[in-house]
């Protein structure tokens, strides 16, 4: 069996995460694929968060992690792209509930608000859990139809669901 790829990349503000992060991936199995930046110089994070979310929507690569100083314009980035479900987790809960309720494919992480150490919890909770399916494989669809940018004559795909 080949072993799962993970594309990473960062920009400047999540450089250091990324480099802690990377042995991590690589010792739980998975084969990485650093997009760069190769070092601390000031880029713009869409010239990083675009190769890797593409790849991992192309099927390039199995999943993807991303790290900016935030998170957040990492995840507004990857997530234009078609098939990706970018999560930003800030802790062990969330990267857990991006995984189990959302299937996320790309993990973004705050290189400005997590330390390596929270990081490898984050990183090591996402891997390890998987997707639950049942009712979240419906709001999934939903999702994909969302994405193709027509409107869903399937009204009871589309009809949003009112508690009662």
């Amino acid at each position: 069996m080949t072993p799962q790829t993970v594309a990473i990349a960062s920009d400047h503000a999540g450089f250091r995460l990324k480099e802690a992060v990377k042995p991590l991936v690589s010792s739980l199995g998975f084969t990485v694929s650093d997009l760069g930046p190769a070092d601390e110089t000031s880029v713009d994070y869409p010239d990083f968060a675009a190769p890797v979310a593409r790849g991992v929507a192309r099927g390039d690569y199995d999943r993807g992690i991303l790290v900016c100083g935030s998170g957040v314009g990492m995840t507004i980035v990857a997530n234009r792209f078609p098939g990706v479900r970018a999560a930003l987790c800030l802790d062990e809960e969330t990267a857990r509930l991006s995984r189990l309720h959302n299937d996320a494919n790309v993990l973004v992480l705050a290189g400005r608000m997590t330390s390596p150490e929270k990081a490898a919890v984050i990183v090591r909770t996402w891997f390890a859990t998987p997707f639950e399916g049942g009712r979240h494989q419906r709001r999934l669809e939903k999702i994909k139809f969302l994405e193709t940018g027509i409107d869903n004559p399937c009204k009871e795909v589309t009809k949003p669901h009112v508690p009662s």
